[in-house]
């Protein structure tokens, strides 16, 4: 496309604003051109991107019109045609992607609307990289025709590489109506670099020039001075004006009006009505058809000939290919002005004509007003090739044409082509209308295609985060369909993940397995039910089947699933198991990343950030936590869990003030929806609040609450909430030893059905707080907890072992054995400081000041440990000190963790002061 408008005006008179536009525009900012149609944006667009390609900048642009909004990617193939030869580079979806847009290849594959804007972010990208100094332009004219696909493309590419991009855009302006920035170019950080410059009316020189260049002819003072009155500095209306007053058969006298129509409109049409019929009829065509070819014009019995008078006056022009109207407003006003009965019988004239099978379909769905089964038919072919090159909004709207054409006896027809239509809203991220036209499918119809129709219901208020809907949805679903067939397997495997209940969830995961397992169509669902089997028969308490796992893995293939495919990272961060977690986590966002799927890359940057927060990496945690929480931002989620995590992450840290408001926010929210998940979070948030703060009845109150709510959900083992061994601290320090005894057999039941690190380390640390408080000898627990500590890895849940060492140091203190209660505290000190852990590393060096006597001193260190120790005390980094003691930089850091320990100090700048008593090694 990107065709160049026939007929344009010279950025005559707008110097000012072409200065304006070069200071704004370069690398990381945006220029909005606006105005109202007419006024000449075109012409400073064109200006700007001339210069801009004269001087050697990398443009890639698209000018689309009225009718090319309705062709999918028109315009984004004119921006990304410049880079066709880094297609072949891009990851397969992409690549498969970006060749149906550049209609480069043919492919029998469904592309996904997300993989094009994955596709155009990366092209873009590449192309910054590869223009080195060179600036890249990205120049769209008229901005308010992009076609929608183009169009969310574009702004999904843009919102992520808009930093490194120069942007000039143009869009018209109604009347007093406030200038709508197209883009999202005044959304996010790129805001503060848009530059927005309104084009003013030209005066009577500027037009001057202008009809002149364009008319071929100079009017009197006066007149052109009425024109340019009368189109009020539009140079487009004072074009029309100058060519009507010219018709006259004379000008008019001073001080008279003008004899001709004051609005774009008329005048367009009074020129059209002077065109010889077949002329006009011509011109209709023309401005009918996407894409006005000589071709398809030949073909409806239209010789170039016929268009003469039109070129003559200045509506058009003819190429050897095609017809390009003057303006988009004149092809616009010609639409506008064809009587329906004439609109319908020229599409039918075109849908006879055109060779594009797409085009005939778009003209037959607006020249039928009755229904027909072959038309319907035609539709009906269409919208699936427009599904399939992912322009799902457009097959929306011809799946719908398809059902209004279909004869009423053809019900089962109407109601697969609304159900079509809906699957396309939803595609298209549009759940409103999804919904509403999956329940008129579902009221309409029966039987299975009621139940298929209910389910995509359910599917569409699950992604809405609209649980309540969900799950009676794909109820009745169950309910319409046929007993033991696929479609009841696929509605079981959806039950399975919308209930929170682990028997009714294992119930239906258990049919779903049942019912798919003959169906080769339904692989990815079986897959998913076996996942969510596993996943329910843990909860439940039931023995743990990892066949069940593994097959769904074989199953799965090399591309994961999207239904419950998390739920193998859920299992092994619940295990502690939490590098395999981090790597199918990884992989599993590497595809969301090169499909494009956003709501995806939120969930899964959201249980990335819970694995490192397990997994003691908290630097690494926060960087995944918030960009799932920019991204859930921009996908408008509710953004529960992410800001859950930060919460956690900020009590983890010691922030506890922040840490308390959003488990506070967070439960009112919780109580007041109903949301019983968001309950359990916030519950789970505002007990380890208030335990590290020393508020021990309200941490015991929180926790005996949560496990309230797992026990009336009738989940025996909660995979994700760690409640237990925090719960009986609570309790010991509230005095409450009845509960804290009970939540300590709760604790020893779920580590007998399932032991995993963290049960292993909470059931030691709660012996010895527990015995503790009895007044019991705390050695035998003592002994299991130094037993438990030393089985699990160092660099496994390193928070839960360090807060070992810290009820160790405790436990030693009450039994007045000071040299191994200062050893402990004063590593738990070090451990919790290492990773961050403000208030639990300051608690542990509290409970050192009680120890009394001295500390160990410097002399106790070893010759390794005492030569490291200086040289990190004169600022030494670890690779310089590795280097001059010709050792590893881990040998190092082990070093220097035992050394804080030995002098009980927390961080490098306390090493000057601890080492000062000692002289130099080797004295």
């Amino acid at each position: 496309m990107n065709r160049q408008r026939a007929v344009g005006t010279p950025a005559v008179g707008r110097d000012a604003v072409l200065d304006q536009a070069r200071r704004a525009l370069g690398p990381s900012a945006s220029v909005l051109v606006h105005g109202p149609a007419g006024i000449g944006k075109t012409a400073v667009w064109r200006a700007l991107v001339a210069e801009a390609e004269r001087a050697g900048w990398l443009v890639l642009s698209c000018a689309p019109t009225e009718p090319e909004a309705g062709l999918p990617f028109a315009a984004l193939a004119d921006l990304l045609r410049p880079l066709t030869a880094e297609v072949a580079g891009l990851p397969r979806p992409q690549r498969v992607a970006a060749e149906v847009v550049l209609l480069s290849s043919e492919s029998d594959e469904t592309v996904d609307d997300r993989a094009v804007g994955a596709a155009t972010r990366t092209l873009l990208e590449t192309a910054v990289s590869r223009a080195a100094d060179t600036p890249v332009l990205v120049a769209v004219d008229d901005a308010p025709w992009l076609d929608p696909p183009s169009e969310r493309a574009l702004r999904f590419a843009l919102r992520r590489v808009a930093p490194r991009l120069a942007m000039l855009v143009t869009c018209r302006t109604n009347g007093s109506e406030p200038v709508t920035v197209p883009l999202g170019l005044d959304e996010g950080p790129a805001s503060g670099r848009l530059s927005r410059i309104e084009l003013a009316p030209l005066g009577v020189g500027a037009l001057h020039h202008i009809l002149r260049a364009q008319l071929g002819t100079t009017l009197s003072r006066p007149l052109l001075a009425r024109v340019a009155r009368d189109a009020a500095g539009n140079p487009l209306m004072a074009i029309e004006l100058a060519r009507a007053v010219l018709r006259l058969p004379q000008p008019p006298l001073p001080g008279e009006d003008l004899p001709v129509a004051s609005s774009m409109q008329q005048l367009l049409a009074d020129a059209l009505a002077a065109l010889p019929t077949a002329s006009r009829d011509a011109v209709r065509l023309a401005a009918l058809l996407t894409v006005p070819a000589i071709g398809d014009l030949a073909a409806a019995g239209v010789p170039p000939a016929v268009l003469e008078p039109a070129e003559e006056a200045g509506l058009l022009a003819v190429t050897p290919t095609g017809v390009e109207f003057a303006h988009p407003v004149h092809a616009a006003a010609v639409r506008a002005g064809i009587p329906p009965g004439v609109r319908r019988r020229l599409h039918r004239t075109l849908a006879d004509a055109v060779s594009d099978p797409d085009e005939r379909a778009r003209h037959l769905a607006r020249c039928a007003v009755e229904a027909d089964a072959v038309i319907a038919g035609e539709l009906a072919d269409a919208a699936e090739r427009q599904r399939s090159r992912g322009a799902p909004d457009f097959a929306a709207g011809l799946y719908e044409r398809a059902a209004d054409l279909t004869p009423p006896a053809d019900v089962a027809d109407r109601g697969r082509r609304r159900l079509a239509a809906a699957r396309c809203r939803y595609d298209s991220g549009d759940y409103a209308a999804a919904g509403a036209a999956a329940d008129t499918v579902a009221t309409e119809t029966t039987g299975d295609l009621r139940a298929e129709a209910l389910l995509l219901r359910a599917v569409v208020a699950w992604s809405a985060d609209d649980l309540g809907t969900a799950g009676p949805a794909a109820a009745r679903g169950l309910a319409a369909a046929r007993a033991d067939t696929p479609l009841a397997g696929r509605i079981h495997a959806h039950l399975a993940l919308f209930h929170d209940s682990p028997e009714q969830a294992r119930q239906h995961a258990e049919a779903a397995r049942v019912l798919l397992a003959d169906s080769t169509g339904d692989r990815a669902l079986l897959s998913a039910a076996l996942l969510l089997l596993f996943l329910h028969e843990v909860r439940a308490g039931l023995p743990v089947r990892t066949e069940l796992l593994d097959r769904a893995l074989a199953l799965e293939g090399d591309v994961p699933l999207w239904l419950a495919g998390t739920v193998p990272a859920v299992w092994w961060k619940a295990i502690d198991e939490h590098d395999r977690a981090r790597a199918r986590l990884c992989r599993m966002l590497d595809h969301a990343t090169i499909r494009g799927d956003e709501p995806s890359q939120h969930e899964l940057l959201s249980h990335l950030g819970e694995t490192e927060l397990l997994a003691g990496r908290w630097s690494d945690a926060e960087v995944h936590i918030t960009a799932a929480r920019e991204l859930g931002e921009q996908l408008g989620t509710g953004l529960v869990g992410e800001t859950w995590m930060a919460g956690l992450l900020d009590a983890y840290r010691g922030r506890l003030t922040g840490a308390g408001l959003v488990a506070e926010a967070g439960l009112k929210r919780a109580n007041e929806s109903g949301d019983v998940w968001s309950q359990r979070l916030h519950l789970q948030l505002a007990g380890f609040v208030a335990l590290s703060a020393g508020r021990m009845r309200d941490a015991a109150a929180s926790y005996g609450q949560l496990v309230r709510t797992l026990d009336d959900a009738g989940i025996v083992i909660p995979l994700g909430l760690r409640v237990e061994p925090d719960w009986i601290e609570a309790c010991v320090g509230a005095g409450d030893l009845d509960t804290a005894g009970a939540a300590m057999e709760l604790l020893a039941d779920r580590h007998a059905r399932l032991p995993r690190p963290w049960t292993t380390l909470g059931l030691a640390r709660s012996r010895v707080l527990l015995d503790g408080a009895r007044g019991v000898d705390p050695s035998p627990a003592l002994a299991e907890l130094a037993a438990a500590r030393a089985a699990v890895p160092e660099d496994v849940l390193p928070f839960d072992r360090a807060r070992c060492l810290l009820v160790a140091g405790l436990a030693h203190r009450r039994a007045r054995r000071k040299r191994q209660a200062r050893e402990a505290l004063s590593a738990a000190a070090a451990e919790f400081a290492a990773m961050g852990a403000v208030a639990f590393a300051e608690r542990a060096r509290t409970e050192l000041t009680r120890i009394g006597g001295r500390p160990p001193a410097p002399t106790d260190l070893t010759a390794t440990e005492e030569r490291v120790a200086r040289l990190a005390a004169q600022g030494r980094t670890n690779q310089a000190i590795a280097d001059a003691l010709f050792i590893s930089p881990k040998t190092v850091e082990a070093n220097l963790a035992r050394v804080y320990r030995k002098l009980g100090i927390s961080r490098r700048a306390e090493l000057g002061t601890a080492m000062a008593p000692l002289p130099p090694a080797g004295r």
